[in-house]
């Protein structure tokens, strides 16, 4: 009787997981992406820290796949949403200002 409850709290949990897993995965390729010079001008830690933080996010991801409200996965998503809340911004913010490595604001 409670086996489709059961069922159906997995689904939740793997959909949040692999929401997750995906999330912390953005936030660690985007920390790739950007210039070291980038982090010392928006004043934010270096490349190499925010690589670790989120790489370790998304090592966190992957363990928690399955229960991603563990407290790893409580970890994880606060770190890959400091970066991207953050961080992020705060490049993609220099880049524009230097007209390297960012998007262009043209709509073409």
């Amino acid at each position: 009787m409670l086996d489709p409850l059961f069922t159906l709290q997995a689904t939740v949990a793997t959909v949040l997981g692999v929401a997750l897993l995906a999330t912390t995965v953005f936030a660690f390729v985007d920390a790739l992406r950007h210039r070291e010079d980038a982090y010392r001008a928006a004043d934010k830690m270096t490349k190499g820290r925010w690589l670790l933080i989120t790489g370790l996010a998304a090592a966190f991801g992957l363990l928690v796949l399955r229960n991603p409200l563990s407290l790893f996965g409580i970890i994880a998503i606060v770190a890959a949403g400091v970066y991207l809340a953050d961080v992020r911004p705060a490049l993609q913010e220099v880049e524009s200002r230097r007209g390297g490595g960012g998007r262009s604001s043209r709509p073409w």
